[in-house]
């Protein structure tokens, strides 16, 4: 049996190709976002079960599921809407769900914009698309309360600051509110994710405190390989991150591509350098933070500025957070006292200022029309008052999110009585007692079932041809020399 329609039915049903899905920028805008999305269930979730004690593994990888997760429900059910969607106050829109078919069939469009902008493809591809931006940001936030956040309070905190916190970000600058009708400039996130999670991991990890004092004595990461295999997708990945805001398969998202490659080779080698001359030999982990650093400062600019922009701005990326984090961070007292585990306030919020100081010196006019940016150029255009403009651009998410960070760990500690910070007992044993499982388990068997249930044995503790490593569980042949 066929149904026949009349007229252009697409926009509500689209059972068939219609006027206005351009397939290619469809498939590009998926597999972009595909790729964010594999930024954060893989490359965080590997980056961060390596970067940590081993005992500290599972937990850290659970959190980064446990948000991805967590935030797509908030999304569709009403996030998205408050980022998206019709205007309601200058920094948010009307929230609502978006879970019809009629929804998802339909044309992309930005109702709050001025002309209304539509996109080349349905709505529930975008849904998606900026669903994983949301996801990335909590879960980048998450680095700094490693190894200590109450995973109860997690639970609760990642709803409240998608929704409080991201949203407002997300409508000001992308949606069409205040900030984006001013002509602030932030091609994918620089300041929507960057600046608000490298502020909101700062903040939160004043509230919740600092790692027992064994783990911040101890800050190797239990699997370099690891760090290295999550960093490569994270690096990849960001082709789909930076590539996908165009919202077309178009020149710019080209453009964008190559210069957020070129910048981050260039801020990994500077950040290297950097290390090399301070301490006299290369970090593998210094280098993953250069590259990070260099990936988050072009993130707000990556289509708007030119190549040798972007090679500016990777040496900017690998000096100036690396000048923050190895000096300024020992010297300023509140920034010494507060344990921001992946330091993430440095390689998030000073990078991602970095780069949106950056498009207010670099933005081309070319670049801006190619992106449909609110814009014509930064300085070297003649127009000196973006570089104002990303001023209070930055100003006003750093300030957005130390107003509600706090405020929403104020309620979780305060009005729900729930501990921000693991018990003592849960800070010496990790995950084994939080999760009851062990991140690596080696030649298990019954003389180690008491490792597998979650208790937590010492050294000292073990019998012989046993070997405890915190969240490791070794049997078998004695090890000499470990």
């Amino acid at each position: 049996m066929s149904f026949q329609y009349e007229g252009n039915v697409g926009s509500q049903y689209n059972f068939t190709t219609t006027n206005w899905l351009d397939t290619g920028d469809n498939a590009w805008q998926l597999t972009a976002a595909s790729l964010v999305g594999l930024q954060s269930i893989a490359g965080l979730t590997i980056l961060y079960a390596g970067i940590v004690p081993s005992k500290w593994a599972i937990n850290s990888a659970f959190m980064v599921i446990y948000a991805f997760s967590a935030t797509l429900i908030v999304w569709v059910l009403w996030a998205y809407k408050m980022s998206f969607g019709t205007y309601m106050l200058p920094f948010v829109g009307r929230p609502g769900p978006v879970v019809t078919m009629a929804q998802e069939l339909g044309q992309s469009q930005l109702p709050s914009t001025s002309p209304v902008l539509f996109q080349n493809f349905p709505l529930s591809t975008m849904v998606y698309f900026q669903f994983v931006f949301a996801a990335i940001t909590i879960i980048i936030t998450a680095g700094s309360f490693l190894c200590r956040m109450s995973f109860t309070a997690w639970v609760i905190f990642v709803p409240l600051w998608i929704t409080f916190s991201y949203a407002i970000g997300a409508y000001s600058i992308w949606g069409g509110g205040f900030l984006w009708q001013m002509g602030v400039i932030d091609y994918s996130g620089g300041y929507v994710i960057h600046i608000s999670s490298g502020t909101a991991g700062l903040v939160g990890a004043y509230f919740i405190g600092p790692r027992s004092a064994a783990d911040s004595n101890d800050l190797r990461p239990n699997n370099v390989l690891s760090v290295l295999a999550g960093a490569g997708i994270l690096w990849i990945g960001w082709n789909g991150f930076n590539g996908g805001d165009p919202y077309a398969a178009s020149a710019d998202a080209g453009a964008a591509v190559l210069n957020t490659n070129v910048c981050t080779a260039m801020s990994l080698l500077c950040w290297t350098i950097c290390d090399t001359i301070y301490k006299g030999k290369p970090s593998v982990i210094g280098a993953v933070q250069g590259m990070i650093t260099g990936l988050v400062a072009i993130t707000p600019c990556a289509g708007v500025v030119a190549g040798w922009a972007a090679i500016a701005i990777g040496f900017a990326s690998g000096t100036i957070p690396w000048v923050s984090l190895k000096i300024m961070h020992k010297k300023v007292p509140y920034l010494r006292d507060i344990d921001d585990t992946l330091d993430v306030f440095h390689t998030h919020c000073v990078a991602g200022f970095v780069g949106g100081f950056s498009v207010g010196l670099f933005a081309t006019l070319e670049g801006c029309v190619a992106f449909g940016a609110n814009s014509v150029g930064g300085a070297i255009e003649g127009n000196g008052r973006q570089v104002w403009l990303q001023i209070v651009g930055a100003l006003f998410i750093i300030g957005w999110n130390i107003l509600w960070t706090s405020l929403i760990m104020c309620f979780i500690r305060d009005v729900l009585h729930i501990p921000l910070c693991m018990s003592e007992d849960e800070l010496l044993k990790g995950s084994d007692m939080i999760h009851g499982e062990a991140a690596y388990v080696l030649c298990p068997c019954e003389a180690h079932e008491h490792l597998l249930a979650g208790n937590h044995n010492k050294r000292s503790q073990t019998g012989p041809g046993e070997l405890e490593m915190g969240g490791v569980t070794l049997g078998g042949q004695t090890m000499e020399g470990v």
